[in-house]
C-alpha cells in the first residue's frame, strides 16, 4: 500500500439542520446547531485514516481549541499530523453549513489559518511530497499554493488528484497540466465548462476538461452513481446503490479518499471509482462530516450484504 498525503483545508462545521434552505430575505428557526471538525482536506485524511490508510495532512489550524480538536481527531485515526502549522493570532477556519430534511447542504467557508498554506510552507514540506505516492489537493487553500504544490507534486512522479471545490470561475491551466484525476460533481462541471446542459453533454464537458492536460475525469452524479473517462479515454459510468439519504455533507470527501486508497494498492481506477462509490454510499447515510466515515470492516460488510464479495 503506498503512502497518501492530504494537501489542504481544516475547518470546524458548524452545522445548522433546517427544514428547507432559506430564501433572499429568509428568516429561519433552525431544528438544531452542532459543531463538528470538517474541512475538506480534513474529512478526506480522516477518511482514509479511517479505513486504514497510511496518511499524512498538510495544512495549517489556528493556535486555539478548534485546532487542538481537529488535530486530536485526525490522530485518533491514524493521520500523521506532525507538519500541520499552527498559526498564532488567526482563527481555524469556519464552515456554516445548511442541511435540510432531505439531506441537501449549501456551505459557506470562512478561510482563517487555511490561507496561510503558503508556497514557502509547501517548500519547508517538500519531503513530505517526496515520500508520498498520491497527492491529494482541494481548493478551500489559496489556488495559487495549489497550483504550485501540485507542480511539485507532478515532478516528483506522484499521482495528482484534484477536488476542485469549491469550484472557482476557471482553474489555471498551469494547475490542470499537472492533474492526473480531477473529481468535479455536476454543479461543478458546469461551472468550470460553462457547459450548462451537462446530462446531455457528458462527453463533452469531459473533453473540455481533458484538452486541458488532465488524465481522466470523474464526475459523481450523487445517487445516479459516478461518470469516469479514463487516461486512455475509457468511458464508463459506474452505477450505485440505492440508499435513504441522511446529509450528503461528506458524499465527496469520502468518495475521493476510498478512491485514492484503492489506487494505493494498485487497483485499476474503474474498480476504484466502484469502491468509492459504495463508501459515499454509506457516508450519505449518516450526518456530519467525519462522523459518517466507515471503517474499512463497515465498508466490507455493506458490500458483503449487497452479494460482491470482499473488498481489499
Amino acid at each position: 500500500m503506498g503512502k497518501i498525503l492530504v494537501v489542504g483545508s481544516l475547518n470546524m462545521d458548524f452545522v445548522v439542520n433546517v427544514k428547507h434552505m432559506p430564501q433572499v430575505g429568509e428568516t429561519l428557526l433552525a431544528d438544531s446547531l452542532e459543531f463538528i471538525p470538517g474541512g475538506k482536506g480534513a474529512n478526506q485524511a480522516y477518511a482514509l485514516g479511517k479505513l486504514g490508510a497510511d496518511v499524512t495532512m498538510l495544512g495549517a489550524v489556528g493556535n486555539d481549541s478548534y485546532g487542538d480538536i481537529q488535530i486530536g481527531g485526525l490522530k485518533a485515526v491514524g493521520v500523521d499530523t506532525t507538519h500541520i502549522a499552527r498559526i498564532e493570532g488567526v482563527n481555524t477556519g469556519i464552515a456554516l453549513i445548511n442541511v435540510n430534511q432531505r439531506g441537501d447542504n449549501s456551505i459557506i467557508v470562512v478561510q482563517g489559518a487555511n490561507k496561510y498554506v503558503s508556497r514557502e510552507y509547501i517548500d519547508k514540506n517538500l519531503k513530505v511530497i517526496e515520500e508520498s505516492d498520491i497527492v491529494i489537493f482541494q481548493l478551500e487553500i489559496p489556488i495559487d499554493t495549489v497550483t504550485y504544490a501540485a507542480k511539485k507534486a507532478k515532478g516528483l512522479g506522484k499521482t495528482v488528484i484534484l477536488d476542485p471545490a469549491p469550484a472557482p470561475d476557471s482553474i489555471p491551466e498551469e494547475l490542470l497540466a499537472n492533474v492526473d484525476i480531477i473529481k468535479p460533481n455536476e454543479t461543478e462541471l458546469v461551472k468550470l465548462t460553462g457547459i450548462e446542459e451537462v446530462d446531455g453533454c457528458m462527453n463533452k464537458a469531459v473533453d473540455t476538461i481533458k484538452k486541458q492536460g488532465v488524465k481522466t475525469v470523474i464526475v459523481t452524479l450523487g445517487g445516479k452513481g459516478s461518470f469516469v473517462s479514463s487516461q486512455n479515454n475509457v468511458v464508463k459510468h459506474i452505477s450505485t446503490q440505492d440508499v435513504k439519504v441522511i446529509d450528503t455533507t461528506a458524499a465527496g470527501d469520502s468518495f475521493i479518499a476510498s478512491m485514492a486508497l484503492y489506487l494505493s494498492k494498485g487497483k485499476d481506477i474503474m474498480s476504484a471509482v466502484e469502491f468509492a462509490n459504495h463508501v459515499a454510499s454509506i457516508s450519505v447515510t449518516r450526518k456530519g462530516a467525519q462522523s459518517s466515515m466507515p471503517s474499512m470492516e463497515e465498508v466490507e460488510k455493506y458490500i458483503s450484504e449487497l452479494g460482491l464479495g470482499k473488498q481489499r
